[in-house]
């Protein structure tokens, strides 16, 4: 069996403990962009190594005349209630990997279209409210105002992307915090963060069941928020963006329409006061050289798996 096989399994099995330490760890908050890159990298280098070690350890060694052959000896052998051989419980086991390897690669791919067409969907119920309901304002230059007496702002991403404030959120906040609230929604937009998260929910969505997935959707979702903060920061002082933060979530604001993105829209008390004691008391970013080390590792794990999966074909 070729080593790679091995190789692929190793990264497969490494990605999931790596991910629950990943979520673990309090530095992804000193730079949330690197983090959310080496996010990225687990995800991808996960589905890579998995699909590429099931199917490589079922197709090693097997043409389709073999497999063909073993279900024939197999289906022998029930009908006469001897055991098989090894090597025929081998031939099984290999069928059993490739089957699970080009299922598992049918449902990822099922799960991130259904993910993205009910985004889509929601998305654009959203926008034919707004079209009926939502009016301009001066206070709020760009952004749509919806009278509603909640507490909330949110982006609406896509080709025809909006920015959403409630007016109960116009009377609640002063202009520097209106001001630096616009600025944490225009950075959701320009970052296209949307897209960023939009993989770890179809994965949530497919393994409810598993805990580091939904760890890995959590620790994705803030850190697009701290990403987000961190951008506004460069346009406005972090503590208009905080006491937005502190009154929004005081309100008892911050639910957002399905497919949106909000500055408020996590409403878990400790990550909102995470956000808030990041702002104002924010820790030291992470050293030139950390920083190399991160991106040095995503791309290992990205890239090691494809090629593995690539470099057989030739």
């Amino acid at each position: 069996m070729p080593a790679s096989v091995f190789i692929l399994a190793a990264i497969a099995i490494g990605c999931i403990p790596a991910a629950s330490i990943l979520a673990a760890a309090s530095w992804p908050r000193r730079s949330p962009a690197a983090a959310i890159l080496l996010w990225q990298a687990l995800g991808l280098g996960w589905g890579l190594a998995a699909i590429g070690a099931l199917v490589g350890f079922g197709a090693a060694g097997q043409g389709a005349a073999v497999v063909s052959s073993a279900v024939r000896q197999l289906a022998s052998f029930a009908g006469t209630g001897t055991s098989p051989p090894v090597a025929d419980l081998t031939g099984a086991a290999r069928m059993l990997c490739l089957a699970a390897g080009i299922a598992l690669l049918g449902v990822l791919c099922w799960i991130l279209l259904a993910a993205s067409a009910s985004v889509l969907r929601a998305r654009q119920r959203q926008r034919e409210l707004l079209n009926l309901l939502a009016h301009g304002d001066p206070k709020v230059p760009g952004a749509l105002v919806v009278d509603h007496p909640a507490a909330t702002a949110y982006c609406l991403p896509g080709l025809r992307s909006a920015i959403v404030i409630s007016a109960g959120t116009l009377e609640l906040l002063d202009a520097d915090e209106l001001a630096a609230v616009l600025a944490h929604e225009r950075a959701h937009l320009r970052e296209r963060h949307d897209l960023v998260l939009l993989p770890f929910l179809a994965l949530l969505r497919a393994f409810r069941w598993a805990e580091v997935a939904r760890q890995a959707y959590q620790a994705v979702g803030l850190l697009i928020e701290m990403h987000a903060d961190d951008l506004a920061l460069r346009q406005r002082p972090a503590r208009e963006l905080a006491t937005a933060l502190l009154r929004v979530g005081a309100a008892g604001g911050g639910g957002v329409p399905s497919g949106t993105l909000g500055a408020a829209h996590r409403t878990e008390e400790c990550e909102v006061a995470a956000r808030v004691i990041r702002l104002l008391r924010p820790a030291p970013g992470l050293s030139n050289g950390a920083l190399a080390a991160i991106i040095a590792a995503s791309a290992v794990i990205a890239a090691v798996p494809a090629v593995l999966l690539v470099l057989p074909l030739r």
